[in-house]
């Protein structure tokens, strides 16, 4: 019994000296790291409980911190829970309950809604209260199998004993923090991808290419390369260029590369912010998956629904429209730009388009709002545009 207050106590005390200056997974790594009395048992409890907190906090500002604790666990679990048996006997039976069912148990004044705090920020194509509940559990881990590798990967998972779902012939889903390394290649044989992400490659299979030559492909703010390792993947002889502005992501890059197979790649650091830090040559396709709040994928880092703030938002928007004026202008003629955030605020998405159109005059070919919480996935938006001068 003591154990679970325990367990309560330290999650208050951590979140209590957390200020939403780093990822908070960066932060309570370093806070076990330093407290080495936690097994692996407690770390795992401890951590699921300040996530609770951080998934529900906005429902209930007026409360104690611990009590704010339990409430969070109670609204994101749907299994028997030791604490809520221990401290509040009676919420047991609605622990299967829904949502909804159990915000009124709870005689909470506030909507589900306002699990996300930002809603009047979405795209108008977001259903506010889907999309608020989906933030009470993790999205999945998502895998993008690569060509040729379609039947030996779901086999190495079936004979390690990894449960996944098959989305379709390339995309599986597994649980968070399975053991994929043990029994797969990474990047070789799969690519951890989420699955929104992986559908922004349906919208790059549809681009037709017409001179018959290598395609030079620019991804502009390559970050983690997926979208690199996913282009040179479904477009046919590509020549490839990255650039990001942080050498650490450039290294990372290198050995990625190497893992999967690719070595006809160009990459060079590079501030879009500034035209003098931009690339000389001309591209067929230029890939921005341009940096931003990142609200769509707050499933993942619920400390965002408490720290984020309006003004970033503005900051990042502005970032947006000075990379595109300048990143557009090396879309070769006939070429194409394709705009990816991993938002769901109509400013980064639908009016960052209508952005594009009036200030470069590209032609938009497809625009599309991915709605990632309605799969257990990241949310995300992408727009392509054909450059006809």
């Amino acid at each position: 019994m003591s154990r679970y207050y325990s367990y309560l106590n330290t999650a208050e005390n951590i979140l209590q000296q957390y200020r939403g200056a780093e990822p908070f997974a960066i932060f309570i790594k370093k806070f076990f790291a330093a407290e080495k009395k936690y097994g692996s048992g407690d770390r795992k409890m401890i951590s699921h409980l300040c996530y609770c907190y951080f998934r529900t906090a906005t429902l209930f500002p007026d409360i104690a911190l611990q009590e704010k604790l339990v409430k969070g666990l109670f609204l994101c679990s749907d299994q028997p829970s030791d604490i809520i048996s221990l401290v509040h006997p009676e919420w047991v039976d609605m622990l299967s309950k829904s949502p909804k069912e159990k915000l009124e148990f709870l005689a909470c004044k506030k909507n589900l809604a306002d699990i996300f705090p930002f809603i009047s920020e979405c795209s108008n194509d977001i259903n506010p209260e889907a999309f608020a509940i989906s933030h009470l559990s993790q999205p999945d881990l998502f895998i993008r199998i690569r060509p040729g590798f379609e039947k030996l990967v779901p086999e190495k998972l079936e004979k390690a004993g990894i449960p996944f779902r098959q989305i379709n012939e390339s995309a599986i889903a597994v649980a968070n923090g399975a053991k994929l390394d043990n029994c797969l290649q990474p990047d070789r044989e799969a690519v951890i991808q989420d699955l929104s992400s992986q559908r922004v490659g349906e919208l790059m299979q549809t681009i037709k290419f017409t001179e018959n030559r290598p395609v030079r492909i620019w991804d502009c703010c390559a970050a983690s390369g997926g979208k690199s390792i996913m282009a040179v993947d479904m477009i046919e002889n590509p020549i490839l260029s990255v650039s990001d502005i942080r050498e650490s992501i450039l290294a990372n890059l290198t050995k990625r590369f190497q893992a999967s197979g690719i070595t006809r790649y160009h990459p060079f650091k590079a501030d879009l912010t500034k035209p003098e830090q931009l690339p000389d040559e001309q591209f067929d396709l230029v890939i921005a998956d341009v940096p931003c709040s990142g609200s769509g994928t707050w499933g993942r880092t619920p400390e965002q629904l408490i720290y984020f703030t309006l003004p970033e938002l503005a900051g990042y928007v502005d970032r947006q429209q000075k990379i595109i004026l300048n990143a557009f202008k090396k879309v070769a003629s006939a070429g194409y730009f394709l705009y990816i955030t991993c938002s769901v605020f109509k400013n980064e998405n639908e009016e960052m388009m209508a952005f594009i159109q009036k200030e470069t005059n590209m032609e938009l070919v497809a625009s599309r709002l991915l709605r990632g919480y309605e799969e257990k996935a990241d949310s995300m938006y992408m727009a392509l545009f054909k450059r006809n001068l």
